[in-house]
C-alpha cells in the first residue's frame, strides 16, 4: 500500500475515527502514547480495541514504548486486529520490535531516540518491520538539536540508507507541526522527497493534501520520464537534451510512471 500520508488521531477520540478515515490520507493512526493521558490510557486502549475489531486496511495504532506500564496490555487488546500494522514508539532494540510483532501486525518502528538511531539497521531487519518511520521532534529533544535548517539532515538521509540496505520501503519523515502553513507543511514535505522518503505523517486532516501533492510526481516530471524512455525504445540506447540515457536514468524514469497521479 502506497503511503504518502499518515494521520495521527487521538485514541481517546472516538467520534473522529470515522472522520479520519474518511479523509483523503493514506493510513490513519489511532494514537494510544502521545495524544492520551495516562488517567485515559485504560479507556482510549478499550476504545480503539473495539473499532479495530472490524477490519480497517487503512488503519494503524500507535501503542506506547515498551518501556511503560501500558506495553503489554496495547498488544493484547491488537493481537490479530484485522487492522494494516502498529507503530512502536521510542523503538531502541530488536526485542521491542519483536514484541510489537507479536501482535501478528507489520511494525513501523519510530525512530525518536539517539539509541534507536545508532540501532537502525538491526531495527529494520527485524521480521515483520514495513517500514521506518522518523519521529524527528522526540529526536531533536534527545540530541537537544534546535531545528532551524539542515542540522537533522544527515540523520534523515541515515534512515532513507539504511532502510534502503534493509529492504524496507521508503521511510515516512516526522509531523510539521504548524497546522495552517500551507507553505511550511509542503516545503518540508518536497524535502523529504527528494532526500527518498516515501511519506509522512501529518496532525491535521488539513496537512493531507498539501503532502500528497509534494509526493506525487508533477507533469514535468512525468513528461521528462515518458521522454526518456521514449529515447531508448525497447532496451536500446538514445539521448535526451543531449545527455546520454543510461540505466540509472531508465530506472529513475519507470519509478516516477509508475506512481499513482
Amino acid at each position: 500500500m502506497r503511503l504518502r500520508s499518515l494521520l495521527f488521531v487521538p485514541g481517546d477520540r472516538p467520534d473522529r475515527f470515522q472522520k479520519a478515515i474518511a479523509s483523503d490520507a493514506d493510513g490513519v493512526v489511532l494514537d494510544l502514547e502521545d495524544a492520551v493521558a495516562p488517567s485515559d490510557k485504560e479507556s482510549a486502549r478499550s476504545l480503539v480495541a473495539d473499532f479495530c475489531r472490524t477490519p480497517r486496511n487503512r488503519v494503524y495504532v500507535r501503542i506506547n514504548a515498551i518501556d511503560t506500564p501500558y506495553f503489554d496490555q496495547d498488544l493484547t487488546s491488537l493481537r490479530g486486529a484485522p487492522i494494516a500494522g502498529v507503530l512502536l514508539p521510542k523503538a531502541e532494540s530488536t526485542e521491542a520490535v519483536e514484541r510489537a510483532g507479536e501482535t501478528g501486525l507489520p511494525v513501523l518502528p519510530l525512530i525518536e531516540t539517539a539509541v534507536g538511531f545508532v540501532r537502525c539497521e538491526s531495527i529494520g531487519r527485524v521480521r515483520g518491520v514495513q517500514r521506518l518511520v522518523f519521529g524527528h521532534v522526540d529526536f531533536q529533544q534527545d540530541l537537544r538539536i534546535s531545528e532551524t535548517g539542515n542540522e537533522l539532515l544527515f540523520f534523515r538521509s541515515a534512515i532513507v540508507l539504511y532502510s534502503r540496505v534493509c529492504g524496507l520501503a521508503a521511510p515516512l519523515d516526522g509531523v510539521t507541526t504548524a497546522v495552517d502553513d500551507s507553505v511550511r507543511i509542503t516545503a518540508d514535505a518536497e524535502a523529504a522527497r527528494r532526500l527518498g522518503f516515501g511519506g509522512k505523517l501529518c496532525i491535521h486532516p488539513r496537512q493531507v493534501s498539501f503532502v500528497h501533492q509534494a509526493f506525487t510526481p508533477k507533469a514535468s516530471e512525468r513528461a521528462w520520464a515518458e521522454r526518456v524512455l521514449q529515447a531508448v525504445g525497447e532496451g536500446g540506447v538514445g539521448t535526451i537534451d543531449g545527455e546520454l540515457v543510461d540505466r540509472p536514468m531508465v530506472l529513475r524514469a519507470r519509478s516516477i510512471l509508475a506512481q499513482e497521479k
